[in-house]
């Protein structure tokens, strides 16, 4: 007993006196041996189980969490592990010391992870914590990974080979009455999130220890006098001096309001993501142009894979008005994915065989989404993608007599529309 009383006085003073030294308190994480000992205590506190010990301990832990996010703007060495090391003590001895860990959670993902999502070795102690303390997250804190469901996102889009089978398992965590439907185009547009990723570390240097959302606060204003630009002279966003056949003709559309939306790192709501906007059509045509990176190709082929565990939970867990609600913004994105011959076939595979098997499970969802469904109907002729759809809603109807017994007005309705389809298609012939 002794050794461990030696050991816990070491620990403990090296956190105290932590606080003395002005460097380390500027910048804890340049201690190592900070870590070290938080570690330790942590070991010491659950191999004693004693609540004076977590007492004693808990008042240097959290004071060393604040000065640590004090410190996080900077910070020249990355603070994740050692807050992800004392959030583990909050999270096993906060009810000891009435320590709500809930803000403290919070403030990782908004004030650190935020900064280090691109570091490999912070992103997979994070999968590693979120995993190894799933079920108390997911009881006590059920609203935390829904939240911040797009810092996630980001996280394994430009970690994902190494932690694909990981992050999976934390996966269905993300999913909340609150989150489930913008969680969908999040999904189904992982590719151009690497591309907007690729394209600020292309812009503006490593993302590891940077905050995004203050680097496209930066380009702002210059987005803008580009904008004027276009306006009065007719010179494109992507127009330059004469140096800019060697630069990336468009690194500033980072400031385009779609890339806000997809390099947001909190749940905001579905917002309305403009295919035809400057942003989305240069990173589009620059995707289609250029050879893509192993990061891009491995999203590529991971994505359909998020989506099937999406769609699975949807019809096994999800209630019947969110998956209602979910249908007409599957219909409208199933002509527009990424430019990708392989990964739009499957994306768009799955949205198909999903709607399907949600009309199959409640057959009135056809009569409650007449209005949607006629205006698919309608534009059946103007791509081949459109025009499978329309199919697959045609067949559904049939089979399910559109909508049912009860629905009779919208059933005529949606057999009036499939007549009018009919006689289109034989005048064109």
């Amino acid at each position: 007993m002794g050794d461990r009383d030696r050991d816990w006085d070491w620990h403990l003073r090296t956190l105290s006196s932590s606080a003395r030294d002005s460097n380390v308190a500027n910048d804890p994480a340049s201690d190592f041996s900070l870590l070290q000992s938080v570690k330790k205590l942590y070991e010491l506190c659950k191999a004693e189980n004693s609540e004076d010990l977590v007492a004693r301990v808990y008042p240097q832990i959290n004071k060393l969490f604040q000065r640590s996010v004090a410190s996080l703007s900077q910070s020249r060495t990355s603070i994740g592990l050692l807050l992800l090391a004392i959030l583990q003590f909050y999270l096993d001895f906060g009810e000891r010391v009435l320590h709500d860990a809930d803000p403290s959670l919070r403030t990782f993902f908004r004030s650190c992870l935020s900064r280090e999502f691109a570091d490999p070795v912070v992103a997979e102690a994070t999968v590693d914590f979120l995993n190894a303390n799933k079920k108390k997250l997911l009881t006590s804190f059920p609203t935390l990974l829904p939240q911040f469901f797009p810092l996630m996102l980001k996280l394994i889009a430009w970690n994902g080979e190494k932690l694909e089978k990981s992050f999976m398992k934390v996966f269905p965590g993300l999913m909340s009455p609150g989150s489930f439907l913008p969680l969908f185009p999040s999904l189904v547009d992982l590719p151009i999130l690497v591309v907007a990723l690729e394209k600020v570390e292309k812009s503006s240097g490593s993302l590891v220890g940077n905050s995004i959302a203050s680097m496209q606060k930066s380009t702002a204003p210059e987005m803008l006098l580009a904008l004027m630009d276009e306006a009065y002279t007719g010179s494109t966003i992507g127009d330059g001096g004469g140096d800019s056949e060697s630069e990336d003709s468009s690194t500033i559309d980072v400031a385009d309001p779609l890339f806000f939306d997809l390099l947001k790192d909190e749940n905001d709501g579905i917002a309305e993501r403009h295919w035809t906007s400057p942003g989305m059509a240069a990173a589009l045509q620059a995707a289609i142009n250029t050879p893509q990176s192993d990061r891009l190709k491995h999203i590529l082929r991971v994505a359909p894979r998020f989506l099937d565990v999406y769609f699975s939970i949807a019809l096994r867990d999800v209630n019947n008005s969110l998956v209602c609600a979910l249908i007409p913004l599957l219909m409208s994105r199933n002509a527009t994915i990424f430019p990708d011959k392989i990964y739009s076939y499957e994306v768009r595979k799955r949205l198909l065989e999903f709607m399907l098997a949600a009309f199959q499970r409640s057959p009135d969802f056809i009569a409650l989404l007449k209005k949607p469904i006629m205006d698919r109907l309608g534009e059946a002729y103007d791509s081949p993608e459109k025009t499978e759809l329309a199919l697959q809603l045609c067949w559904a109807i049939g089979e399910h007599g559109g909508g049912g017994g009860s629905h009779k007005d919208e059933a005529r309705e949606l057999f009036e529309g499939l007549e009018l389809l009919l006689y289109e298609n034989l005048a064109s012939r």
